[in-house]
């Protein structure tokens, strides 16, 4: 494993408001020391848990995150699959010890206009930095054990 290396698993729905995230959280890395990062696409968010697994399966990651923007689509399915896709997370994270992370996020009420659109593209970018601080943080204490 790298100690350095670092994937990101990023959804394509909403590609446009995700990749903010994807964008912020390489500049952050970088900032944090952690130049080698990985981006890996996929279709949505419930294909993120098993790409990440067999990514942490190859022992070269020393942390992978899941990045997606589940909405609201009026049959309350984004609630089933965020919450799936997080614990599905978790369990990875803890049976292949390798940190996993998520900024898979579910907004209440998102509508696709100018406002919600802007609003939401400032928030990504927000999270970005705040996951690399997170994985940068957790890295090191993880291998300073």
């Amino acid at each position: 494993m790298s100690p350095n290396r670092i994937a990101l698993v990023a959804a394509r729905w909403h590609a446009d408001i995700v990749d903010k995230a994807v964008q912020a959280a390489q500049i952050a890395l970088a900032d944090h020391g952690f130049p080698e990062v990985d981006i890996i696409e996929v279709p949505g968010a419930f294909e993120i848990p098993l790409r990440i697994k067999r990514l942490a399966l190859t022992g070269q990651y020393a942390g992978i995150a899941g990045i997606a923007l589940v909405v609201d689509g009026g049959i309350y399915r984004h609630d089933f699959v965020a919450s799936t896709v997080v614990d599905a997370l978790m369990r990875i994270q803890l049976e292949t010890d390798v940190p996993v992370f998520s900024a898979v996020l579910t907004p209440h009420h998102f509508h696709e206009h100018g406002e919600h659109l802007d609003y939401f593209t400032r928030h990504f970018t927000v999270k970005g930095t705040e996951l690399a601080n997170a994985i940068a943080a957790t890295v090191r204490e993880t291998t300073a054990v």
